[in-house]
C-alpha cells in the first residue's frame, strides 16, 4: 500500500526492480494470509489488510510533514488514539472486564501484561515509529516501505520461538518468498564501471 500510493499520491518513480520485488514479497504475504484465514474466520485477515491500508496513510502523512524531529512527530501522534481505543474497548469488553482488569493490575498475574505494555510503547512506538518516520522523511517511500512486509514474517517466527505454534509449510515457503522479495527490492544494482578500453577513448581522441 505504501509503495502503490507514494506512487499515485506524491508521484515517487518505482524502479522494475523494486516493483517486482515487493510483487514476489506480496505472493509471500498473500499465501501466509490465506493459510491462516483457512483455518478460521476471513475477517481477522481483511482487518488486517484495512490496518495496513490505514497505516500506509498515517506514514505517508507523517512523510509529507517532514518533521525536523521525528521523535517529537511520534509523540504527537500517539495523543489521539487512546480516545477511539477507549471507545473501541467499552464497546467490546464493556466497563466490567475494564473495572477487573484494573483492580487485578498490581497482582503477580498482571507482571506479563505490564511488560508487554511497556514493550509496546517503548521499543514498539517510540522507537520503532520514530526510527520508521525518520527513514520515511530522508528516504523514498518505495525503498523504505517493503521492509514493513517483514512483520508477518518475525511474527511468525516469535509466535514458533516462544508459543510452540509451528508455522505451516505454506507459510514458512510465503516468508521465504517475502524475506527474498524485500531483499531484492532494497538492494540497488551497482552502476557498470567502464572499461580500461572506454576510459582509454578521449586520451586517444585528444591526441588524435
Amino acid at each position: 500500500f505504501t509503495v502503490l500510493l507514494g506512487a499515485l499520491l506524491l508521484r515517487e518513480r518505482v524502479s522494475g526492480r523494486a516493483a517486482l520485488g515487493v510483487a514476489i514479497a506480496v505472493m509471500g504475504l498473500v499465501l501466509v494470509g490465506v493459510t491462516r484465514a483457512t483455518g478460521g474466520s476471513w475477517w481477522p485477515f481483511l482487518l488486517v489488510v484495512l490496518g495496513g491500508l490505514g497505516w500506509s496513510l498515517g506514514i505517508l502523512a507523517a512523510r509529507q510533514a517532514a518533521a525536523p524531529n521525528p521523535l517529537h512527530l511520534t509523540m504527537w501522534m500517539s495523543v489521539v488514539p487512546p480516545l477511539p481505543m477507549l471507545a473501541l474497548s467499552l464497546a467490546f469488553e464493556g466497563p466490567e472486564r475494564i473495572a477487573s482488569s484494573l483492580t487485578t493490575s498490581l497482582s503477580a498475574d498482571a507482571v506479563p501484561a505490564w511488560i508487554g505494555l511497556a514493550y509496546t510503547v517503548l521499543i514498539g512506538t517510540v522507537l520503532g515509529s520514530g526510527v520508521w518516520v525518520w527513514l520515511m522523511s530522508r528516504h523514498p517511500a518505495g525503498r523504505v516501505a517493503p521492509f514493513s512486509m517483514l512483520v508477518p514474517v518475525s511474527g511468525l517466527t516469535t509466535a514458533w520461538l516462544a508459543l510452540g505454534e509451528t508455522p505451516q509449510l505454506l507459510e514458512l515457503f510465503g516468508g521465504v518468498l517475502v524475506i527474498g522479495g524485500v531483499l531484492w527490492a532494497s538492494l540497488r544494482r551497482r552502476p557498470m564501471e567502464p572499461s580500461p578500453t572506454t576510459q582509454a577513448l578521449p586520451h586517444t581522441a585528444g591526441h588524435r
